[in-house]
């Protein structure tokens, strides 16, 4: 039975600093903060104009953080398996890397990595840690598979079955 979506989603990356719920409560933090000084402010300050652009801000912050973490703008993170062609894109402002099957000479299937060596040289590490749950593994798998054994494409699975 196909699958009914080639399109493996990708968890953000996880590698900042600081965990998202603590990027938000320092973003609505601000926010209540600069709230707090519009709503109190006596208008004995001639700089008041300067709580709204940090209010305009501190709102693109929050913004910014919730575009990034979660699935605002539909999935923005994923690896895709057409029939000519592997897309991966990590991220929303990150440009998509589409590899053809007529270019790739070998897929190498390791722990938390997926890695397309080209005709021309070239070795792609395409990072798997971002995909979460043993469905997907498995269903990322599988169409791995699939899709060398459709190319002919030498594929070499390093990993133990999930």
């Amino acid at each position: 039975m196909p699958p009914a979506s080639t399109r493996i989603r990708l968890q953000p990356a996880n590698n900042s600093r600081i965990p998202f719920w603590g990027q938000l409560f320092i973003g609505f933090l601000w926010i209540a903060y600069t709230l707090s000084l519009i709503f109190t402010d006596s208008g004995l300050n001639d700089l008041h104009f300067l709580h709204y652009v940090f209010l305009a801000f501190s709102l693109i912050y929050v913004g910014y953080v919730l575009v990034h973490n979660a699935p605002v703008f539909g999935t923005q993170s994923y690896l895709e398996f057409t029939p000519a062609y592997i897309v991966h894109k990590d991220g929303l402002f990150r440009p998509k890397q589409a590899f053809p099957a007529e270019d790739i000479s070998a897929l190498e299937l390791v722990p938390q990595q997926l890695r397309v060596q080209l005709k021309e040289g070239g070795t792609y590490a395409l990072s798997l840690r971002q995909v979460k749950g043993t469905k997907r593994k498995r269903a990322l798998r599988e169409q791995i598979r699939t899709f060398a054994s459709k190319h002919n494409i030498p594929l070499r699975d390093t990993q133990a079955p999930a």
